[in-house]
């Protein structure tokens, strides 16, 4: 049986695929499309799902898609109805949207011209966003029951959910309802600080640890948390949210409009532009808006403790990216065990409506925990031998512990490597398939690589990639992380052996990886290990201002137009 999941007319589109509860293939449309966070349909990402299958869509059972226009119809309504309309274009822009998702079959018939649309549409299963959310974690996790929390800027007109997995069935303990969002309350101050961009907010994220949390009790004013576990914000700070929040266009281009009110201005001072120098007063803000939004989710997820009883917790939502609070989690609240999956984003509402298909409405058991996040493309040796040679491109062919001695060797030199292996990773996270990599111990190697390669703020931080085996030994504390969704403090006393993948605060966003999820990134690591005694690499997403790279031609495009030393294909070399 096969459920093909779409998260559709939505940021960060993506689609999955499952058979009989084995997930087959997930990735993002973006990766195809080489726009970042694009929102349409995901036609390429489904073609590449039902060819990873070798199927055709008239094989495919079920369809989940990870939306319901019709959810919470009636609170959407009366809040239109109680709400003056900021702007009806906005309001036709949400109702167009809704009735593409509506009509869906029809995107479909263009995959596959063949297919009959009526047939097609009993096929189909609209999934409330946060029920997507909350299945993408819980029914991937290795628990048997567990307090879920999803949370972000808002979906089907909710902004946070919480609920209770048991087993194969998960059930909804309480909600927020729009405009009510701390994904809004983070992403206007992302907009103050002068950061405008849809996904922005994980520079907020990465200029935190540069200041102080000087302002934590007048943004109380801003975000108020209920006795209920639950909060509100004060929207006398936020733009009239029927004046519209999120537009797509013809495009597909996510553009989100400026949140933040002239009350907020009149508050906390004038928004920083763009070019305008980041002052110690703004960095302080970042500091103060990330304390609030941490201590806003341990809020949350202390009640849901309380009222569970439960010692498993599994979060997904945009939020949920937020990978300072999620290290914090177990340190902070009563809970024990925390699962977030690869794509705990938007593009995880695919992977999470077709699980909620296959689990809640048509009660399979509970599938096989899911620790890797390699499920999408892939190209052989030779599909990759036969396009260099169309390119002209030299390249040397080595057998795997050639290569792996090659590419450790620049490392150990000096020298910034891409590195493309085995199938890409799902979600916004390069985890050693499609990663850029330098050698932690380099003082130097976070500049290099901002100024030369990514071409991104200077106070952004990079990664460590991290053998399992050794965590121990150099964060304080231990945990499996397979998604680099969370982030640790570093030990003292090793800040300056591997001083390129510690942060400003003496923390790191790491990797675990395990030999038997990711063998040959395990292997080249160890190689990096045994020349250097630190089992560490410096990893971060294979691109330059784009989509991450998803094919040899991606690869080898970014590999030009940068300072990389070498380019690593599988098992073909590339060297300036």
């Amino acid at each position: 049986m096969y459920i093909l999941g779409i998260n559709a007319y939505h940021a960060d589109s993506s689609a999955a695929i499952f058979k009989d509860g084995k997930l087959i293939a997930a990735t993002e449309e973006e990766r195809f499309r080489r726009i970042k966070h694009w929102a349409g349909f995901p036609s390429q990402a489904i073609e590449f799902c039902l060819r990873e299958a070798a199927i055709t869509l008239s094989q495919v059972d079920h369809i989940a898609i990870g939306r319901d226009p019709y959810a919470k119809l009636t609170k959407k309504i009366l809040f239109l109805l109680m709400h003056p309309v900021g702007s009806w274009s906005a309001v036709a822009d949400r109702f167009n949207n809704s009735k593409k998702v509506l009509s869906i079959e029809d995107e479909f018939a263009l995959i596959d011209d063949t297919i009959d649309k009526k047939e097609l549409k009993t096929k189909i299963h609209q999934v409330e966003h946060h029920r997507s959310h909350l299945a993408s974690a819980f029914f991937a996790s290795p628990f048997n029951e567990a307090a879920l929390l999803s949370i972000d800027g808002s979906g089907d007109f909710t902004t946070t959910m919480t609920g209770v997995g048991t087993g194969n069935k998960i059930k909804i303990l309480d909600s927020v309802d729009f405009p009510h969002s701390v994904g809004i309350f983070y992403t206007a101050f992302t907009q103050w600080l002068g950061f405008p961009h849809y996904g922005d907010e994980y520079k907020l994220m990465g200029l935190a640890p540069y200041g102080e949390a000087k302002y934590v009790e007048q943004l109380r004013d801003v975000l108020s948390f209920k006795e209920n576990g639950l909060f509100a914000v004060n929207l006398k700070y936020f733009r009239s949210a029927t004046s519209g929040i999120i537009t797509y266009g013809e495009d597909h281009i996510p553009k989100v409009a400026s949140l933040f009110s002239d009350h907020l201005v009149e508050k906390f001072g004038a928004a920083r532009k763009s070019e305008e120098p980041l002052t110690q007063f703004h960095k302080d803000m970042a500091a103060s808006v990330q304390r609030i939004t941490e201590e806003l989710i341990f809020h949350l997820a202390d009640h849901l403790q309380k009222k569970t009883g439960l010692q498993n917790l599994c979060v997904a939502g945009g939020v949920a990216q937020n990978s300072v609070a999620n290290g914090k989690l177990t340190r902070n609240t009563t809970f024990k065990n925390i699962y977030i999956p690869s794509a705990g984003h938007d593009a995880g509402i695919s992977m999470g409506a077709a699980l909620y298909v296959y689990n809640q409405i048509l009660n399979y058991p509970k599938i096989e925990p899911i620790y890797t996040a390699y499920t999408g493309s892939r190209f052989s040796g030779n599909e990759i031998e036969q396009y260099l040679q169309s390119r002209k491109i030299a390249y040397t062919k080595y057998d795997n512990e050639e290569l792996f001695e090659r590419a450790a060797d620049c490392l150990v030199n000096g020298g910034v490597v891409g590195w493309f292996n085995g199938r890409a990773e799902f979600g916004p996270r390069a985890l050693g398939a499609r990663s850029i990599l330098a050698d932690p111990r380099r003082a130097d190697a976070k500049d290099l690589l901002n100024s030369k390669i990514k071409r991104r703020e200077s106070f952004r931080p990079f990664a460590p990639s991290i053998l399992r085996e050794y965590v121990s030994e150099y964060f304080e504390v231990t945990d499996d992380v397979p998604f680099m969704e969370k982030v640790f403090p570093i030990k003292a006393e090793k800040h300056k052996l591997i001083p390129a993948v510690t942060h400003v605060d003496g923390t790191g966003r790491l990797q675990t990886v395990d030999k038997n999820v990711s063998p040959d990134y395990y292997q080249l690591i160890d190689t990096f290990r045994r020349k250097t005694g630190v089992p560490i690499l410096l990893n971060t997403s294979f691109n330059e201002n784009e989509p991450i790279v998803n094919s040899p031609e991606h690869a080898l495009e970014c590999f030009l137009r940068t300072n990389m030393d070498m380019l690593v294909l599988e098992n073909c070399i590339i060297t300036r």
